[in-house]
């Protein structure tokens, strides 16, 4: 053989020997561990919902997928982490309506979700329930508000963070009802709750997984919910919208992304496999205990979704000037 048809031969080959390198890239499941990062502390909504998940996919692909709590900032931290992450499909981010569609609007952020991350599927909708500690006295939302009117400043309120749901939610509540509250931001649902309790706040606009318990212990008060409708599992707690604020919406939601350069054919396994664990009855049934309702969508939907949030909640943080605490 000439030197020639060596060169050839060497020329054919080398693609051979680079198939498994770029096969390597788009690899499922990934040969390495695969870990789902939650913004918040254990114990909280965003935790139990993933947990549930991650058992469930974990069991699908035949590969344990490890939940990896990154409480703080409202969940920037996590969703921070998650931007800069490896794009090999190992990652997945539970992300939440803060720091993906609020929190832009009120701080400068190291990252930007919608350059930064890219949808995968939706999670989980639910609609927070506002609380209040059952020793306070007060007994209704009309309570609540006459309470903040007479003491004007007096009102505390706790939240997961500052840009969360929780903390938009009673933004909101503040400017339907006219009254002023103080902010009191926590690390996540499960401390708030433990203060709640504590009777070291007024009131706090709480996931129904952190709440239910304490509401049918009696420890807690349960004044509205701040969906349109009631939810099934609360059918005998009224909303915002029917206690005299019609329209009062304020929808807390978990939605499943990725590091941005994940190759597209990855984040697509990625939303069937979500979709699959999201379809299943026993975790519909588990995710509806908790008061979680499941969310499965397209890539493309939840792109257009986000789209919405942020466009509805930055005109909230303009109107009242809301910074990063």
């Amino acid at each position: 053989m000439n030197k020639r048809q060596l060169l050839r031969l060497a020329a054919l080959a080398v693609p051979v020997l680079l198939l498994p390198l770029a096969g390597s890239a788009q690899e499922f499941p990934p040969r390495k561990a695969v870990t789902l990062v939650v913004g918040f502390a254990p114990g909280g909504a965003a935790d139990a919902a993933a947990r549930l998940i991650a058992r469930k996919l974990g069991e699908n692909i035949g590969q344990s997928v490890v939940v990896d709590n990154k409480a703080g900032a409202g969940g920037n931290i996590a969703h921070q982490l998650v931007a800069n992450g490896p794009a090999d499909g190992s990652m997945l981010l539970l992300g939440s309506i803060g720091p993906l569609t609020i929190a832009p609007h009120m701080m400068k952020l190291p990252y930007d979700p919608f350059k930064d991350l890219a949808p995968v599927s939706g999670g989980v909708h639910f609609p927070n329930v506002l609380v209040v500690n059952s020793q306070s006295g007060i007994r209704n939302l009309a309570d609540f508000v006459a309470l903040a009117k007479k003491q004007p400043g007096s009102v505390t309120y706790a939240s997961t963070g500052s840009g969360s749901a929780s903390h938009l939610a009673g933004e909101l509540f503040a400017q339907r009802a006219r009254v002023e509250m103080i902010h009191v931001p926590y690390r996540g649902g499960a401390p708030a709750m433990q203060d709640l309790l504590a009777g070291r706040f007024t009131a706090y606009f709480a996931a129904p997984p952190t709440a239910l318990p304490h509401i049918e212990s009696g420890k807690l008060t349960a004044l509205a919910t701040t969906g349109l409708t009631r939810p099934a599992y609360m059918p005998d707690i009224p909303t915002v919208a029917e206690s005299g604020f019609p329209g009062f919406a304020a929808l807390n939601w978990y939605a499943f992304v990725a590091p941005a350069k994940t190759p597209a054919a990855l984040l697509d396994r990625w939303n069937q496999e979500v979709l699959k664990v999201l379809r299943d009855p026993g975790v519909r049934e588990a995710l509806n205990k908790h008061g979680l309702t499941p969310h499965p969508t397209t890539r493309a939907d939840l792109a257009e979704f986000m789209k919405q949030e942020s466009d509805k909640w930055g005109a909230i943080v303009r109107e009242r000037k809301i910074t990063g605490e």
